[in-house]
């Protein structure tokens, strides 16, 4: 059943406005229809192999797994700029069900959040409360725009069945170790048996021990300094406003948290850890197994940053000695000074008595500057001595020891020995406290050249350090001589000097940290574990999860007044005694607990997500096996989009969580995602007031001399990505209003590439909303309702890739070659998403379409034109992935009662794409000089030889004598004849 079947007589609009026009109303009629039927029919509900969902499975049918990151539910819904990317995995996974594939395309939501505890505290209404009515809004958005989502598969990360399995594979990590000789993970209790049968030997407090010689506790201790899931005294992020630790990646340059710009301190604070670490080469080596664009991988490799060098040890008299880490060891003669992070966790050893108030000054000034202030270029450096000096190990000097701001503890050892010569930031702070510059590697003379420099000047006379490749110089001991070798030569040389004489080693150092996993919040997930009365930590028993969130009525974190306060309060949960307090027995006997206080990360939730999407209601395992087989092998997701944004730590977390699983033999690929497509942003006018703060772009008054204003005040355009921030946001519903779903999702898949952004104008939309009107008319007589379209009888009704054309006769022959070469490039611009191509040619059809019918008489003789079945069910069967609420509505008025989704895409007959005569364009000397029309399999010496006739091109060969370059079918360019 249609809409005209169910369509009520009377006019829409205006008394004038044919009863069957496609408008804004119709368009909602439509959708609305359609929508239900979609539902009630389960049109997009995919089947799995086995298990619930297994109904309708049919194993003949490709599977292809298509995936959009799930989006935060935000309590102002979305914005015409979300639905992009959602759109064109739609239209993906719409062409590819007409193809024949069996398409897995669901949703979700991230749902796990600040903003909607921070909501709780300001209102006292339940975060659960809030997330589900976002939920249901945004849910709402999407359906209404036809998203083909499989919703029975819909999760959200806060429901408690799925958190379940979030706290599952957080104890299946606690109870794995990596072992670095396989270099896989794997249980415990393969660890333990090594320690058992001596395979290798177990470390207590730094030494080695033996097993047998342990009591139970200590060899828990020993465990637990091999797990995955750790315990650690860590120096973090503290935001005493929000009341809870931020990762590094939360906290801007100036050291201010990105969600209310609250002041951020250091504090040491014992935290759990994920040791990411342990699978920083598999997670470089791995991404060459993967589809993703390189600019994204090239981000995740800079992420980790390896990079090979030296251990090297620095004596310190009257103290421990410090071990740096170095990728250049090869200037290591030319170390003049050391530097040691503010928060060198042997810092206070190396303080004298007459620098401790300096240093701890010091401290205190820069605890709040961010880690990536601190690594500016272009900041000043700061520090203080502390009062120590170290010996070189390689020419015995003894070398001052500084700490500064510009080494941070988490990177190497946090101390650095200082090579002003051949280090910017070295070079910069050596000139700030008038420290010796030395040079140990031979510049280049272009680079004296640039620098304004003779070759012979001192490094006193420099004004910024040489730090490229060079042959060593002055850098030779009675045992040692680097002096002639390249850097290359050079490193290999002093390391192997190093470890000769026991004063370092070659190392591998990354700048990827261990992950800090432990969130001083409320909503998030509780983490599954429980400490003794001697702090001792255990996992809660797997039978007794989930372990969910206690019912609270004071969501507030105990936030300091003193925005640099270091005081570390006790998290939210700490409130609700009697569910910290729990009675367990964990094997000898019922004993009194204490449950963790502090919850997980929001990137928790959404580093599984894409697993149980494939099995959503197991309630046994967190995917059955055949069925995670079926859809990720063979190499995960076969197609996953979402925005850049998500480059680093989405996506690493998820590979981290994915490597680990597989190796403990959870899932059966080794990267969760095959192929990754960044969409584009979709951008808007903003407007900024006289304050430097944006105002509603909604408002804003254009004048007729260009200006614009905000309540009478002049404000200033600019361009930026729609959003929230800066006010320039237009929701879906106001598009769906004035002009339909359907012109809506036309209207962002032809504004351009989906891998590029574009700018949003509603003033544009109304062009496809034109060309949808367009297709109606030639289709739909509007003063009827009646099909224009051909009977069934008088051609093929059918489409498949099976059948051909070639023998229908409802299109003269240029039409129908027309049809099929625009079938052929939809169909490239569909496998390539470039979908805004596949539109274009649609648009194209329809005018080729609408001169052809306009020759025709309509059937039974009632007068008028009408429209070749064989062009018109190819252009609403190619339409219908963009546009699938009117396609489905014409498909059904063409007489089919089955759904247009489950019909098959037209495929191309070869016989009709060859054109028969084409247009050459004819340069000389690369100018356009004039055409030629010629056969489409015309000779290469005849295509010249037309040429050459060609009037216009004659003249300019009259003088002289000319080589043609002949690209055959598609260029001829005559150059003068070498002489």
């Amino acid at each position: 059943m249609s809409v005209a079947d169910e369509q009520e007589t009377g006019s829409q609009g205006r008394a004038d406005t044919p009863i069957h026009r496609y408008n804004s109303e119709m368009a909602q009629r439509i959708e609305l229809h359609w929508q239900k039927r979609w539902a009630e029919e389960g049109t997009y509900n995919t089947p799995n192999p086995t298990g619930a969902m297994a109904e309708g499975f049919d194993d003949t049918r490709p599977k292809l797994y298509v995936m959009d990151m799930f989006p935060y539910p935000s309590g102002s819904g979305l914005h015409v700029g979300h639905p992009l990317g959602y759109i064109g995995t739609d239209v993906y996974s719409r062409y590819k069900t007409m193809n024949g594939a069996n398409v897995l395309h669901p949703m979700g939501f991230d749902a796990f959040g600040l903003p909607a505890e921070q909501y709780a505290v300001q209102t006292g209404q339940h975060p659960r409360v809030t997330t589900e009515d976002n939920i249901a809004n945004m849910r709402r958005q999407m359906e209404r725009l036809g998203l083909g989502f499989d919703w029975r598969r819909s999760v959200a990360t806060t429901d408690v069945a799925y958190y379940r399995w979030t706290q599952w594979i957080f104890l299946q990590l606690f109870d794995a170790w990596f072992d670095p000789e396989a270099n896989v993970a794997r249980p415990t209790s393969t660890l333990i048996d090594q320690f058992e049968s001596g395979e290798r030997v177990p470390e207590l407090d730094g030494a080695p021990v033996y097993w047998s010689d342990l009591d139970p506790a200590e060899k828990r201790r020993v465990v637990d300094g091999y797990r995955l899931v750790y315990l650690d005294d860590a120096m973090v992020n503290w935001c005493p406003a929000l009341g809870t630790v931020l990762a590094n990646e939360e906290v801007t340059a100036d050291g201010r948290s990105d969600r209310g710009n609250f002041p951020v301190v250091k504090v040491p604070l014992k935290q759990w850890k994920m040791r990411i670490t342990s699978f920083a080469d598999r997670l470089l080596a791995d991404l060459d197994l993967l589809d993703w664009p390189e600019p994204i991988k090239v981000m995740q490799r800079n992420w980790i940053g390896r990079s090979t060098g030296a251990r090297v040890i620095f004596a310190v008299e009257g103290a421990e000695p410090i071990e740096v880490y170095t990728t250049r060891p090869d200037t290591l003669f030319g170390a003049t000074f050391m530097v040691v992070a503010p928060e060198y966790d042997r810092l206070a050893e190396l303080v004298t008595p007459e620098q401790r108030g300096a240093v701890e000054a010091y401290r205190a000034e820069v605890s709040g500057v961010g880690e990536m202030d601190r690594l500016a270029s272009s900041r000043r450096k700061t520090g203080v001595f502390t009062g120590t000096f170290a010996i070189n190990p390689v020419n015995g000097a003894q070398i001052p020891v500084f700490v500064a701001d510009y080494v941070l503890a988490g990177y190497g050892t946090g101390a650095i020995m200082a090579v002003p010569g051949h280090d910017s930031r070295d070079f910069e702070f050596a000139r700030t406290f008038d420290l010796p510059i030395v040079c140990v590697v031979d510049p280049p003379l272009d680079w004296f050249v640039s620098q304004g420099l003779a070759p012979s000047a001192e490094p006193a006379e420099w004004a910024a350090s040489y730090d490229g490749p060079g042959r060593a110089m002055g850098s030779a001991n009675a045992e040692v001589s680097l002096d002639g070798l390249t850097t290359d030569d050079a490193k290999a040389r002093i390391i192997e000097w190093l470890e000769r004489v026991g004063a370092g080693r070659g190392s591998v150092a990354y700048k990827l940290r261990d992950w800090l996993f432990s969130r001083q919040r409320y909503w998030g997930e509780p983490i599954p574990v429980v400490y003794d009365s001697a702090g001792q930590v255990y996992a809660v028993p797997l039978d007794q999860l989930p372990v969910e969130l206690p019912e609270l009525t004071n969501y507030q974190p105990e936030v300091s007044e003193d925005p640099a306060s270091r005081t570390v309060p006790q998290p939210p949960l700490a409130r609700a005694r009697d569910w910290v307090n729990v009675s367990l027995d964990l094997g000898d006997g019922l004993k009194i607990y204490q449950r963790e206080t502090n919850t997980m990360p929001q990137w928790a939730g959404s580093c599984w997500y894409y697993l149980r999407y494939l099995d959503p209601l197991n309630e046994t395992a967190l995917v059955d096996p055949a069925v995670e087989k079926y859809w990720m092998a063979p190499g995960g997701v076969d197609l996953y989009v979402g925005g850049v944004e998500h480059a680093v730590l989405h996506l690493l977390y998820s590979r981290f969580w994915h490597k680990a699983l597989f190796d403990l033999g959870h899932v059966s690929t080794p990267e969760p995602f095959q192929r990754l497509f960044n969409q584009g942003y979709v951008l808007a006018a903003a407007f900024v007031d006289s304050r430097g703060l944006y105002v509603p772009a909604e408002s804003v008054v254009e004048s007729p001399d260009g200006t614009y204003s905000y309540e009478g005040a002049t404000v200033t355009r600019e361009y930026g990505k729609m959003g929230k921030s800066l006010k320039n946001s237009v929701t879906p519903d106001e598009m769906y209003d004035s002009y339909g779903a359907d012109t809506l999702r036309l209207y962002e898949m032809f504004s351009g590439p989906l891998d590029q952004s574009r700018p949003w104008e509603t003033e544009a939309v109304v062009g496809v909303y034109r060309f949808l009107q367009r297709v109606w008319r030639l289709l739909i007589d509007e003063e009827t309702g009646s099909s224009r379209v051909a009977p069934p009888g008088s051609s093929s009704s059918s489409l498949s890739s099976s059948s051909s054309l070639s023998s229908l006769s409802s299109l003269d022959d240029d039409a129908r070659g027309e049809l099929h070469r625009t079938i052929e490039a939809v169909r490239d611009g569909m496998e390539t998403m470039r979908f805004n191509v596949s539109i274009a040619r649609l648009m194209e059809l329809t005018t080729v379409l609408t001169h052809a019918s306009s020759a025709s008489s309509s059937p039974g003789g009632a007068g008028g034109a009408f429209v070749a079945r064989e062009g018109a069910e190819a252009l609403v069967l190619m339409l219908a992935p963009l546009a699938p609420h009117i396609c489905e509505e014409l498909w059904s008025r063409l007489g089919h009662s089955t759904s247009v989704t489950r019909a098959s895409f037209p495929v191309a007959d070869p016989a009709w794409t060859r054109l028969s005569r084409v247009t050459i364009p004819v340069q000389v000397k690369g100018k356009l000089r004039g055409t030629i029309d010629v056969e489409a399999d015309v000779a290469d010496a005849e295509l010249e030889a037309a040429a050459r006739a060609e009037p216009k091109v004659a003249g300019y060969l009259a003088d002289g004598t000319w080589r043609a370059i002949v690209v055959t079918g598609r260029l001829v360019n005559f150059v003068p004849a070498a002489p």
